[in-house]
């Protein structure tokens, strides 16, 4: 993690993370702006902005915060960080302009190469003098990862007592959800400025980190636990990863046949196909590489003969992590598995920036179906389940209140429940006749809906902390409880019995975001997002 003087760029990097409007926007960047940030930013952040032992100050790194928000911290300093405050040595105008300054894009596409991400990688554990046995009593796969985006910290949280085992610093704004070993005793964590992490959760500490890139999506682990692959939107590529310590096996440009680039939107693993699945946000393409060294080659182009040892036609490139091309009409924003793990359902973004659901099976490669979803589905969360003897897949949508329920078999609409406004999250379990469904942007962000899964209604609507944003459930590893979370800087985990639906404990906070159950997670639990 961070050593102690890091602190001081957390703070610096959340005051950055905005948009709105006040002085910072309309402020101009002077001779005098890049002289202050060089004075006081550049030791920490660098020079060109790209982070050093602290985050890089980039528009797409820096999303949390608006703007006039990012002034305050300057002036006022960020209380528990070692951020400090600049209003005794900047004016108004000074603090205005470095705003604007940050973000300011490049004007040219850093590069962030092996020299580099191999230059940050340090193993501060060796993973072959790790314990055996847990330095803690609890049942690990029933334990919680709950990450606290308020002061930057996570929690392990035991799912049976529902009491705090550790609490520990991680980078600045982790971002796409953490990932678990097979056995679930390590989890991987993803920053927005590519930092990622190997933390031990037997020993309660980090073994290993290294910098993959300058603006990471997020990060996918192999189903055999051998590896981690980053993907980046800054700059443009996937970065695969030795899940033993972090330390770099490839480096693999993101691009298509022509040379054009691409941010990658999402990356996901497969397991049941032993590959990882990449969504590429500025080239209409998805891409399949397989982690197994023993797969088939890829072929592009004409193949004449497909049999077993006979095959005639020239590979694109060496196993693991081949390039499986498959062409999709659209850009792909983000996506989810059927649970056999053929089909990617997907948001797809056409050439006017409007999002809907598509349908590609990945042996034919080819789409399949469109999907009827009429208000930008966020198909990253979207879960499934058996409903009158048929799958059903539900998520529910950035801009509408509603949650679509799609029959998996027809890809037809089955119902649009209204809800109270746009929803991010939606949880569900194997063991639970329910699921839960927030609304997190809008007046009603403090309501969270349960949905009867056979009934395909909404039975109750919870609001646990009136006036503030009520989002993100996961279940316990029985499905005997639900975890609602408080993203407040005074927030809370509530817990609620997940048959009556009732209160049973607050647990604290900061602001906690996420919370992610080992077995849910590596069960592939139907419920929950992988």
């Amino acid at each position: 993690m961070p050593p102690p003087v890091s602190r001081f760029v957390l703070g610096m990097a959340a005051m950055l993370a905005a948009s709105g409007a006040g002085a910072a926007d309309k402020a101009a960047v002077t001779d005098a702006t890049r002289d202050q940030y060089k004075t006081l930013c550049a030791e920490c952040h660098g020079a060109e902005r790209l982070g050093a032992i602290g985050p890089a100050l980039l528009p797409g790194n820096l999303k949390r915060l608006r703007k006039k928000s990012a002034a305050k911290v300057i002036a006022s300093g960020r209380p528990a960080t070692q951020m400090p405050a600049f209003g005794d040595k900047l004016s108004k105008d000074d603090i205005a302009g470095l705003v604007s300054l940050i973000y300011t894009p490049l004007k040219t596409q850093p590069k962030w190469d092996m020299a580099d991400i191999t230059a940050s990688h340090e193993v501060q554990v060796d993973p072959d003098t790790l314990p055996e046995q847990a330095v803690f009593d609890a049942d690990l796969l029933n334990l919680f990862v709950v990450v606290e985006t308020g002061d930057h910290h996570a929690t392990i949280l035991d799912g049976d007592t529902f009491e705090p085992i550790h609490r520990f610093q991680t980078r600045f704004a982790l971002h796409g959800g953490p990932k678990f070993s097979p056995t679930g005793r390590y989890v991987y964590f993803a920053s927005r400025d590519g930092w990622i992490t190997k933390f031990d959760i037997y020993s309660l500490q980090v073994v290993a980190e290294i910098r993959a890139g300058i603006n990471t999506r997020n990060l996918a682990l192999s189903g055999d636990g051998k590896y981690v692959m980053v993907g980046n939107y800054l700059p443009h590529t996937l970065v695969v990863l030795d899940a033993r310590d972090l330390k770099p096996v490839k480096l693999i440009p993101v691009a298509d046949k022509k040379g054009n680039t691409s941010r990658v939107s999402a990356v996901y693993t497969a397991k049941p196909r032993n590959s990882f699945i990449a969504a590429l946000k500025d080239i209409r393409e998805i891409w399949e590489l397989s982690y197994d060294p023993d797969a088939d080659p890829v072929y592009e182009g004409f193949v004449h003969n497909y049999r077993k040892g006979q095959v005639e036609g020239i590979p694109t490139g060496k196993q693991p992590f081949a390039i499986r091309r498959i062409q999709v009409e659209d850009f792909f924003d983000d996506f989810f598995f059927d649970p056999a793990y053929a089909e990617v359902i997907g948001a797809a973004r056409d050439d006017n920036n409007e999002l809907k659901g598509q349908v590609y099976n990945l042996d034919a490669r080819r789409k399949v179906a469109d999907l009827d979803l009429p208000g930008m589905p966020h198909l990253g969360s979207g879960i499934n389940w058996d409903y009158e003897g048929r799958m059903v897949m539900a998520t529910p949508h950035l801009k509408g209140g509603v949650v679509s329920v799609i029959d998996m078999n027809t890809w037809e609409t089955v119902k649009e429940i209204e809800t109270l406004g746009p929803g991010f999250f939606m949880r569900s379990h194997e063991q639970s006749d329910y699921a839960w469904v927030d609304v997190f942007f809008g007046k009603n962000r403090d309501a969270m809906h349960v949905i009867d899964k056979r009934t395909l209604e909404i039975v109750k609507t919870v609001r646990p902390a009136p006036g503030k944003t009520a989002a993100h459930v996961e279940f316990t590893r029985d499905g005997r409880y639900a975890l609602v979370s408080i993203w407040d800087m005074d927030g809370a985990i509530v817990v609620y019995d997940a048959k009556t639906l009732e209160e049973v404990k607050r647990i604290p906070m900061r602001k906690p975001s996420g919370k992610y159950n080992v077995h849910n997670k590596i069960t592939l639990s139907r419920g929950t997002s992988h």
